[in-house]
Formats: C-alpha cells, sequence, structure tokens
C-alpha cells in the first residue's frame, strides 16, 4: 500500500514544507565521517573473520591514521549489529592422569586382517545436535572394513565403550 507525503507527514506530525526542506538539506558532517568509519570498520571486521571486537578494531585504525576512539567505534558497532565472536573455552575429553591399567597397543600400526574377526578398532566422536552434543563410539572390522557396532550416549563415560563392546561380543557370537 502507497501512501501520500500528506498522509506520511500528518502521521509525524510534521508540515509538507518541513518534509521537502529536510529532503534538500545536506548531510552533516558527523554523519559524512560516520558513514566512512563505518566502511574501515567493516572491512577491518570482515579481514578478521569477525573475531576483533572495538579495543582491536580501533588499534588497527588508528594504525592506518584514521581517528577514532574506542567508544565510537564501538557505538558504530553496536548501530551496525557487529558482534565480536567470542572464543569457545577449552573442554578436556580425556584425562590421562588416572590409576586405571593402560594396556600396549597390540596392533602398533598393523591394520591388515587375514581374517574376520581377528583385529578390530574403535573410536569415539562427538556430533553437535540441537539437544547438545551427542557421543558416538564405533567398532570396525579390519578385514572387512565394515562396522560391526556403534553406541550413543549423551554424556561420554566409560558406560558408551562398554556397551558398544557388549553389543559386538554379542552379534559377532564371541565369548
Amino acid at each position: 500500500m502507497r501512501f501520500s507525503i500528506s498522509v506520511m507527514c500528518d502521521c509525524l506530525n510534521v508540515s509538507r514544507s518541513g518534509y521537502y526542506k529536510w529532503l534538500k538539506c545536506p548531510r552533516s558532517t558527523r554523519t559524512a565521517n560516520n558513514k566512512l568509519l563505518d566502511a574501515e570498520i567493516i572491512s577491518v571486521y570482515e579481514a578478521h573473520k569477525g573475531n576483533y571486537g572495538s579495543p582491536r578494531i580501533r588499534k588497527k585504525l588508528q594504525a592506518a591514521n584514521i581517528p577514532c576512539s574506542e567508544n565510537g567505534v564501538s557505538r558504530r558497532m553496536v548501530a551496525m549489529g557487529l558482534k565480536a565472536k567470542g572464543k569457545k573455552k577449552f573442554k578436556a575429553t580425556t584425562d590421562s592422569s588416572h590409576k586405571l591399567p593402560v594396556f600396549d597397543n597390540l596392533l602398533k600400526r598393523d591394520f591388515h586382517a587375514t581374517a574376520p574377526n581377528k583385529k578390530w578398532v574403535s573410536d569415539i566422536s562427538y556430533v553437535w545436535t540441537t539437544e547438545g552434543w551427542l557421543y558416538l563410539c564405533v567398532f570396525i572390522d579390519l578385514f572387512s572394513r565394515s562396522v560391526i557396532v556403534w553406541s550413543m550416549i549423551k554424556r561420554i563415560n566409560k558406560q558408551l565403550v562398554c556397551d558398544a563392546l557388549t553389543m559386538a561380543l554379542w552379534r559377532r557370537s564371541l565369548p
């Protein structure tokens, strides 16, 4: 639906002559400077893949002899909807300082199997879902290179591997 100028002016409670005068008036110096600063901020922001916030962007701009303040850069970033990506916190998924027995590597990187059920390998991986992380344990027979069994669980613990191994032994009917 198109509105006429007079309807728009009535809604905004301004005169038509005031609206036309506003259209013809030149941009202020601040608006022009902000537009130039916005272009520079966007170029630094994109060059660093959105990882830089206002302090680092200000340092880059000042190194390029572009006058600005951290608050000014921050204000312009908020106006443009730019926000620095936060660093993800490190999450340890392996606890190597335990007193449980550690077994030798019997495979010694020899991934060639001469018969089924002679050599199995396993790995644990994690997948992001809309409900959070999902941990996956897979056992593969090296002879056929096929998945014997897999197990999934919401929390990573020894039960994940134990369940997968129990199912693999049951499916292959091994003692």
